[in-house]
């Protein structure tokens, strides 16, 4: 598995008018060089040039529109595996450009999720002229709380009109379509919910400011007295609840590659810096601590690309009987952002006083990265969504027939039907032992294998008591050590795939030997952890297994990444 090198990407099992369109953003960035970029990042200018560009190729059009409202146009499909890589191909050159394609996506979520063919139609010929939409959910009282929206909707013969404010509303300033979710204010509960499209452009639509202090334009809008007619209205009723959370499944799956593009840049930077320093007659690469830090951050990053592009392929073969996927995107979301930060905090140490520089990439990186776990849902929500699938997974498997590799050019249209937000604890999925099995000589994932065994014993003998179950602290860490069993599925199974090396297997996997101790540890700390869950997390505690030889050829792996990369000047 290779890192994206923009030097020689080509990613050859995409078609041509992809190739040409990722190929053509990178020369975009290229182009204009890393001075100019990060001037504009510190200089906080929108990127209006970059708006330009994407309507120019029809970068949103082509890789967004679906294939029903492509008219015709064979080139356009919703195609997970290539929004993903636009998404870890922005990210890798700034996560403002990246942000305003992510919410971009977020606002059409709704729209493609609609039965309402003028919408549809409007949407797929806003994205051709190459506008961008925004997505309305959050308010600046109630954040994503949708039970308590105060964006109301009052009937007015003709349809209705909307009153009300939204915050952290990403594209705001020039969204052609905004999808806001609101309530009529003539019917409680559920069956008052609506979604529908504003137009940012409108007189009753007005913008309060940018809530950030950044390129991107997180904004804070009002709506007055705005009206909303029939051919606005998108979803209405518990249908417009579940548009929302299954927009947010679309849409915060692209943070984990968003993630991956950042850390990757900032990787060749750093590798690239120290390996080139001198200190005390030595290259900073020669310091034990640093080639330490350089490889567990490589491991980091290479388990969560690894994790991500596997996860893909749940997305693209989901339907109504197999929704594993929703498993496997709060962890993408969550894992994998997290995983980013602690790349970038280890690269920051090797890295030191340059990093602080404004003619870095790692300038920017070491503070975007930190955005992604709260966006789309905090780690905490994620985590506690990640429980809701554990006895199903640990202890009844159902048969599936294998997932094959999903790059083939085919419509992901199952993503605008997902159906009712409910019923995930019924969810079954395939042996998560197979792959452990497969690669049961590597010592690292035999050692690994074995905390997984002793987890489910825990859970079999020292189960969470009824307090416990209530104590979100205590079950956040529980949800750490599930994470990391799903995490380690998931990626032996597309190591297996792309036929990793045991050497960077076995390297990960003493990287997750590590964290399960560390979370062991923590959940022996909880202040109502119990004597026997105590007992279980001390024994839990386990020194990965070393190799010296495989360590040194990790390490010359990581030290080719020096001059491997740096972005035009």
């Amino acid at each position: 598995m290779e890192l994206l090198n923009p030097r020689t990407y080509d990613p050859a099992h995409f078609d041509a008018e992809t190739r040409r369109i990722l190929r053509a953003t990178i020369d975009w960035f290229e182009s204009r060089g890393k001075a100019a970029l990060m001037a504009d990042y510190h200089a906080q200018t929108w990127y209006a040039e970059f708006l330009e560009f994407v309507a120019k190729e029809r970068v949103f059009a082509t890789l967004l529109t679906p294939a029903g409202e492509a008219g015709g146009d064979e080139n356009k499909r919703w195609d997970t595996s290539r929004v993903a890589a636009m998404s870890e191909l922005l990210g890798f050159y700034g996560l403002n450009y990246w942000y305003t394609w992510q919410v971009t996506i977020l606002g059409l979520g709704p729209v493609w999720q609609s039965e309402n063919a003028v919408a549809r139609a409007h949407a797929a010929n806003l994205l051709e002229s190459g506008g961008v939409l925004a997505f309305g959910l959050s308010e600046k009282e109630h954040g994503a709380d949708i039970y308590a929206t105060d964006m109301v909707l009052t009937p007015d013969g003709d349809g209705f009109r909307a009153t009300g404010g939204k915050y952290y509303i990403g594209n705001g300033n020039v969204a052609g379509v905004v999808s806001v979710f609101g309530r009529r204010a003539d019917v409680d509960g559920p069956e008052g919910y609506v979604f529908f499209t504003a137009d940012s452009a409108h007189p009753n639509y007005h913008l309060v400011k940018n809530v950030v202090p950044s390129q991107m334009y997180v904004s804070e809008f009002r709506l007055e007295d705005y009206p909303v007619r029939a051919e606005d209205v998108l979803h209405t009723g518990p249908a417009a609840f579940d548009a929302a959370l299954n927009t947010v499944n679309v849409g915060k799956f692209n943070l984990g590659f968003g993630a991956i593009g950042i850390c990757t840049h900032a990787l060749y930077e750093a590798v690239t810096h120290a390996h080139g320093r001198l200190l005390y007659g030595n290259r900073v690469t020669e310091f034990p601590h640093v080639r330490r830090e350089l490889v567990d951050a490589y491991a980091r990053l290479t388990a969560m690309k690894l994790f991500a592009d596997r996860a893909i392929d749940y997305f693209r073969t989901a339907g109504p009987e197999d929704r594993r996927y929703l498993l496997f995107n709060p962890i993408t979301k969550m894992k994998v952002t997290t995983e980013g930060e602690r790349v970038i905090d280890l690269l920051w140490d090797v890295i030191a006083a340059k990093g602080f520089e404004k003619d870095t990439y790692f300038s920017a990186a070491s503070r975007d990265i930190r955005g992604l776990p709260k966006l789309e849902g905090t780690v905490a929500v994620n985590l506690a969504l990640v429980l809701k699938f554990m006895p199903a997974y640990l202890f009844n498997p159902a048969s599936y027939d294998p997932v094959p590799t999903r790059q083939d050019a085919a419509d992901d249209e199952f993503l605008f039907r997902q159906g009712p937000a409910r019923g995930l604890g019924k969810i079954r999925f395939h042996d998560w032992r197979e792959p452990y099995s497969h690669y049961a000589e590597v010592p690292n994932v035999a050692l690994f294998r074995s905390q997984a065994e002793a987890f489910c014993s825990l859970l079999t003998t020292a189960a969470p008591d009824e307090a416990q179950q209530k104590d979100l602290d205590f079950l956040l860490t529980l949800g750490e050590l599930f994470t990391l069993i799903v995490y380690g599925q998931l990626v032996l199974e597309q190591a297996r795939i792309v036929g990793v090396d045991t050497d960077t297997i076995d390297q990960i996997f003493d990287v997750l030997v590590r964290d399960f101790s560390r979370y062991a540890t923590e959940l022996h700390g909880r202040a109502s952890s119990t004597e026997a869950q105590q007992e279980w997390a001390l024994s839990q505690v386990r020194k990965p297994a070393g190799d010296d030889a495989r360590y040194a050829r990790i390490w010359n792996a990581v030290e080719n990444l020096a001059g491997a990369y740096a972005m035009h000047p």
